[in-house]
């Protein structure tokens, strides 16, 4: 067993803990990133991180798998992943810029739905009736996180041009998980967040060169120096390859129910950082998204019945044993 027990656990499994690591990851990016919203160009910010994610990437890429020519081929794919992921991150920038955090946050809830839907159109990916359940269970939960137990905030929620704008940057990384496995030819998780973060800032470096050009670096405070940091190693690098990793072992709408623990551990963030303890009603809501991973984390695959195995348990319940299975060799 190594690496703590990791190694031992299936391969569903370990995608299920990348992803919980993702959510606290994600969850830091979003409490610092609200702290710099207004500091900094959405565009300069996200081709930044991208680019020092990138340099990360390339030396654990460089240390396991490496980069090999059949990596390249299909140059596109990585263009068009890098450009759906940083589309999400400056339009989450730039909404937040005037969408109250209630109407932004409970718009993020929606991305399992959409993503669900984009799994089934994009990679076949049927979604059973337990992860819809959990799907509608996360999302109550969720919304009852973001508005703090408060019905009426809710009923007074009004969509304007900010909530507009992230939504469409929702609808980009939801279009992301399934595309991602999809254009996957077999490349590492390593190789495939290098290649699509390189592209990424590439398109981002062309898009907002001006603004990257004009911005006073010298100027910017320590918070925006430390928040970078952050979320170039924890909630770019990082982040991108656990959604990778998890992305070939799990269903996107799986995959993207772990955006349900976001919320709850926004809060714990919040009050790390110094924010207000929420309401204790709060907690009604936290229960429910547990309760929606606890049906996600449940197994529904079973192992297809061929008519061989259908035969041998009929041959079983009248009386017969199966016959011990020949070496390669066809020896006794």
């Amino acid at each position: 067993m190594r690496i703590g027990g990791i190694a031992a656990l299936s391969p569903a499994a370990r995608g299920h803990l990348a992803m919980v690591v993702f959510a606290a990851s994600i969850s830091g990016s979003i409490s610092l990133g609200a702290r710099i919203a207004n500091l900094v160009d959405p565009t300069v910010i996200t081709a930044v991180r991208f680019l020092g994610a990138a340099a990360i990437m390339l030396g654990a890429t460089a240390l396991g798998p490496g980069l090999r020519r059949a990596h390249l081929v299909q140059p596109w794919r990585h263009f068009v992943l890098g450009g759906l992921m940083a589309a999400y991150f400056v339009f989450m920038f730039e909404g937040l810029k005037t969408a109250p955090a209630v109407g932004a946050a409970a718009i993020f809830t929606l991305m399992p739905v959409m993503t669900a839907g984009f799994g089934w159109l994009i990679a076949g990916q049927f979604t059973t009736r337990r992860m819809a359940a959990a799907i509608a269970v996360g999302a109550g939960g969720a919304l009852w996180v973001i508005f703090r137990g408060d019905p009426s905030a809710l009923a007074s929620l009004a969509i304007g041009r900010g909530e507009a704008i992230y939504f469409a940057g929702c609808v980009a990384h939801a279009v992301f998980i399934p595309l991602a496995r999809r254009l996957n030819r077999g490349e590492p998780p390593e190789v495939v967040t290098l290649l699509f973060l390189l592209a990424g800032a590439g398109l981002l470096f062309v898009w907002g060169w001006s603004a990257i050009a004009a911005t006073a670096w010298a100027q910017l405070p320590a918070v925006v120096w430390v928040t970078l940091a952050y979320i170039t190693v924890m909630a770019s690098a990082l982040s991108f390859f656990l959604l990778q990793y998890a992305t070939m072992r799990l269903p996107a709408a799986k995959v993207m129910g772990y955006s349900y623990l976001t919320p709850a551990s926004v809060l714990v963030w919040e009050i790390a950082l110094g924010g207000t303890l929420p309401p204790a009603l709060t907690l009604v809501g936290v229960g429910l998204t547990l309760v929606a991973l606890g049906l996600l984390l449940k197994d529904e695959e079973r192992p297809a019945r061929t008519d061989a195995a259908l035969a041998l348990d009929r041959a079983g319940r009248l009386g017969y044993q199966e016959p011990r299975a020949q070496n390669p060799g066809n020896r006794p």
